[in-house]
């Protein structure tokens, strides 16, 4: 005879057996998982896909100023068969080079010699010595620079000759106080191009992601006109380039 009374009931549902309770937790607790898991792998996506919406662009700033600083350096020579006939026409235009200064309205301290060269060659078995001397200026006053420059001549009437090179420098020496309005100018410059293009693309622009600025260049402001007789003009103009890296909404 079979013994039915430890045998499981057949009126029992499966759902409430303890074995089948335990795999439809543990299956709903994975359902939710990959649920959850989907959602937030789709948002990630989503604001990943939302912040490549960027546009880079470059934003330009220039401005006219006028050098501060002027240097000359003025090279002159003299030749002769010995080197003491040699030295004093040297330092005969030497003193006229000084009074030219001089009668320009420059101090006396503002002409410092800077270089000194003597050479020696035969020339058919004449002996012939050159001295070379260089004299350098070095003034902030543009005004008397320039009217030295337009006057120059003057020392040709005086019999010095002046050697290659010989010509005023202008230089522009206040960068860094004018770096940061510059710099804010070409961001400004950058973001007007940014919302230009992002109104053509239907978008907003946002905030900065990211910004490189450029070097900055001072060049003369009407172009380097080079060739012989033209001079270094004090008039430049200062020009920079930044590259920001802008968010689209």
């Amino acid at each position: 005879m079979t013994d039915t009374s430890q045998m499981p009931d057949s009126a029992t549902p499966f759902w409430k057996e303890p074995t089948a309770r335990r795999w439809l937790a543990s299956s709903s607790v994975l359902a939710i998982g990959l649920i959850v898991g989907g959602f937030l792998l789709g948002d990630g996506l989503v604001r990943a896909k939302e912040a490549d919406r960027s546009v880079t662009v470059r934003g330009l700033a220039e401005r006219e100023v006028m050098a501060d600083l002027a240097t000359w350096t003025v090279s002159y020579s003299s030749s002769a068969p010995n080197l003491q006939s040699a030295q004093a026409e040297v330092d005969q235009d030497g003193q006229s080079i000084r009074q030219f200064f001089s009668d320009i309205g420059f101090a006396e301290d503002a002409l410092q010699p800077t270089g000194v060269n003597v050479s020696f060659y035969s020339d058919r078995g004449v002996p012939r010595y050159t001295v070379r001397h260089r004299l350098t200026l070095r003034t902030t006053d543009i005004d008397r620079a320039q009217n030295a420059v337009r006057r120059q001549v003057e020392l040709v009437r005086r019999g010095v000759v002046l050697e290659d090179g010989s010509s005023m420098s202008y230089t522009f020496t206040k960068l860094d106080e004018i770096k940061p309005e510059m710099v804010a100018e070409a961001t400004k410059d950058a973001r007007a191009s940014a919302e230009q293009f992002a109104k053509d693309s239907g978008a907003g622009v946002g905030s900065i992601r990211k910004a490189t600025q450029g070097y900055f260049s001072i060049n003369a402001r009407d172009g380097d006109a080079g060739g012989w007789g033209v001079s270094d003009t004090p008039y430049k103009k200062v020009r920079v380039v930044t590259t920001v890296d802008f968010s689209l909404d």
